[in-house]
């Protein structure tokens, strides 16, 4: 198993050293799930929710949100994104929105926080935005489906589908 790398030799929590690596293009894909019912998927399908564009609004939130993973998760380097796309699907079989991010930039480090942050933050949006008509939506699973590039090599998800980062 790798060693932790945010915990220095005095099992200390630090941000990782990253200048002597080189740039490298990497990307990364995750995903999240918000399970609804049958209603409320078609109330934001139908675009008669009183708040709006729910799919638009979780979009740009989640764009928003990678753009500053940096400032959430403590020990995330601020990256210069060169590429964030956040897309909603309904799966309406399951009554479900399935949200997918990727993210993008040549850099010293990798981008797997940022997209993981921006699927989060979407489905979080989305039940913002739903709370009203139903509390008790569920979020998740949330995971990370491929990364690319850097030192420790590409990363896919078993189940997930192969797709361009």
């Amino acid at each position: 198993m790798t060693e932790l790398t945010h915990i220095n030799a005095s099992g200390e929590a630090n941000m990782v050293d990253v200048s002597a690596k080189a740039d490298t293009v990497r990307e990364a894909r995750a995903e999240a799930f918000v399970s609804m019912s049958e209603e409320t998927l078609a109330l934001i399908l139908s675009g008669q929710h009183h708040k709006g564009d729910v799919f638009a609004t979780a979009r740009i939130a989640g764009i928003q949100a990678a753009k500053k993973t940096w400032d959430l998760i403590p020990l995330c380097h601020p990256l210069l994104l060169s590429k964030v796309e956040v897309q909603l699907e309904p799966v309406p079989e399951h009554n479900q929105v399935r949200i997918v991010s990727a993210c993008k930039l040549a850099g010293k480090t990798g981008v797997e926080m940022e997209a993981l942050t921006a699927a989060s933050v979407a489905a979080l949006t989305i039940y913002d935005m739903c709370k009203a008509v139903q509390k008790d939506m569920v979020i998740g699973p949330v995971r990370l489906l491929e990364k690319r590039g850097g030192k420790s090599g590409d990363f896919f998800a078993g189940t997930a589908q192969q797709g361009e980062c």
